[in-house]
């Protein structure tokens, strides 16, 4: 089977066959996501081998809502919540802890304390101003990438498109996505520029990108007549739009207007079944580099 990059190569080998094309390639998270798994499993299985059975643990806190691992009524406090936080960071059995945003309590909880209060070597989720310290300055193998960034750029990867040298612009600044894939991008050497509600001519910026990342928020805002022919669209957003022919009453759809977008991209990610898969699995890639960062230090 042709990977993604030599079945592009293919159909631009003219200029006849680029006329032919009319869609652009799709990059599927389900599919890199399962290869992601598969090379995670074997590694948890030499560790578990070479360690007597010792497995990677990760705790998901969170408060208000339904859920295994550590539930917290929604009349938690904030220091019940940091609490359970500091007791997590001291449990050597647990390698990744990951605090679920937002914090729906009836109590006034500072989220941005919480965060910080994870411990940098468990933040899998890479939110702590520590790890997004490390990521601005490019010290990316000191630190957790935040994980749909990190999702955004296996899936980059698997185009065969080289980051370096290209134009990237991202649509968003949070925390969670935008400043971070911004970071991200940067350290991998393309001229990045980050665009935001306050941006006045962004199909003009948008034109300009090899690579482009959308995460806004707002559904469809990013028109396929905007993008530019053959760039590499990613897109992070997930929302529901009223579609009477669902039995819900509503479908799901990305930041970017898929079907005008795929007809000028060379590449361009489903919603769903895109960056979503790939950031499970980016979690769980960095949940296992902390438990083989923790048996580093064991055998030291």
């Amino acid at each position: 089977m042709l990977s993604l990059a030599a079945h592009s190569l293919c159909v631009r080998a003219t200029g006849y066959q680029q006329s032919l094309r009319s869609i652009a390639t799709v990059i599927s998270g389900n599919k890199t996501s399962k290869i992601v798994r598969e090379r995670l499993k074997k590694e948890v299985e030499k560790m578990a081998s070479q360690f007597s059975g010792f497995r990677p643990g990760l705790v998901v806190l969170q408060v208000g809502i339904e859920a295994k691992h550590i539930r917290l009524p929604n009349t938690t406090t904030q220091d019940e919540v940091l609490h359970s936080i500091m007791s997590v960071n001291e449990n050597a059995c647990v390698h990744g802890l990951i605090v679920q945003l937002p914090l729906d309590s009836a109590n006034c909880i500072d989220t941005e304390l919480v965060t910080n209060a994870v411990s940098s070597q468990k933040d899998v989720d890479g939110l702590s101003c520590i790890n997004a310290g490390k990521l601005s300055r490019g010290d990316l193998n000191d630190c957790f990438i935040p994980c749909t960034p990190n999702a955004c750029m296996e899936l980059i990867r698997q185009t065969g498109v080289f980051v370096a040298g290209k134009h990237a612009v991202v649509i968003g600044r949070s925390k969670i996505v935008g400043a971070p894939m911004h970071d991200l991008l940067l350290w991998n050497h393309a001229t990045v520029t980050t665009c935001h509600s306050k941006t006045p001519d962004l199909p003009e910026q948008v034109g300009r990108a090899d690579i482009l990342v959308v995460g806004a928020g707002r559904a469809e805002m990013v028109r396929g007549e905007w993008v530019k022919e053959g760039a590499v669209v990613i897109d992070c957003g997930i929302n529901h739009v009223p579609d009477e022919t669902r039995p819900s009453g509503k479908r799901v759809v990305g930041d970017v207007h898929y079907s005008s977008a795929s007809q000028r991209a060379g590449y361009i990610t489903p919603v769903p079944g895109g960056v979503g898969p790939m950031t499970v699995a980016m979690l769980m890639e960095n949940t296992v580099q902390s438990a083989q960062r923790f048996l580093l230090k064991l055998r030291r």
